[in-house]
């Protein structure tokens, strides 16, 4: 599903991504508020938002898109005008499982939408070195107070917490450590109970914010 508040963005998108034979586009909208009411009738795998919708700011419909669906609905890849370290900071805190730049190519949309419906993440390269410039800068250092909460995760916790961080989707955490997937969902969840997270991009956050990322 593709929604922004430009015609010629959403029919430019539904054009190219039709031309994809994997790739069907079930509906577009310039509304945050159908946005939300098509991912519950529709129940597409993907949602492709802008971040200016009608009605309801495209950062609002990921919040409510991720706090709804959760693990179950649509995973959602954004489109984003600038790259400062707010709206990279804004757009994968509400939840994101991309961030694209409105320069994007046919290629790296396409490959942003098949890596959401795997739920793994794709990031413009210029989002991408911007996250490895604050890493490298010291950002990923971890924090002592983190580094208590990590004490309580048990060896498996860990182990899938970093292959989510490092992303892998669900289903390869599961065939990579030879469990079935509800047991990794379930490690999933008291992780987030744990960590008292929300979603996947906090559980992302804390694992390279208490360094576990480097150490791996």
């Amino acid at each position: 599903m593709i929604c922004d508040q430009l015609p010629i963005v959403r029919d430019g998108l539904s054009t190219l991504l039709s031309s994809s034979p994997d790739i069907t586009v079930v509906d577009s909208t310039s509304s945050g508020v159908q946005a939300l009411v098509l991912a519950r009738t529709r129940r597409p795998d993907v949602v492709i938002t802008g971040l200016v919708l009608d009605g309801m700011s495209g950062l609002e419909l990921i919040r409510r898109l991720t706090k709804e669906f959760a693990d179950s609905g649509p995973r959602v890849v954004a489109f984003a005008t600038r790259d400062t370290d707010e709206v990279v900071r804004s757009v994968l805190g509400a939840g994101a499982n991309g961030l694209l730049l409105t320069d994007a190519t046919r290629e790296e949309i396409t490959v942003a939408v098949r890596a959401a419906a795997r739920g793994q993440t794709m990031l413009a390269p210029l989002v991408a070195q911007r996250l490895v410039d604050w890493f490298n800068r010291g950002g990923g250092q971890s924090e002592e107070p983190l580094r208590t909460v990590v004490t309580e995760l048990t060896p498996r916790e860990r182990q899938v917490l970093v292959m989510l961080a490092g992303g892998k989707s669900t289903g390869e955490v599961a065939e990579d450590l030879s469990i079935g997937i509800t047991t990794v969902r379930t490690h999933v969840y008291r992780l987030r109970c744990k960590l008292n997270v929300r979603d996947r991009s906090q559980l992302v956050s804390f694992a390279y914010r208490a360094g576990l990322m480097r150490s791996a």
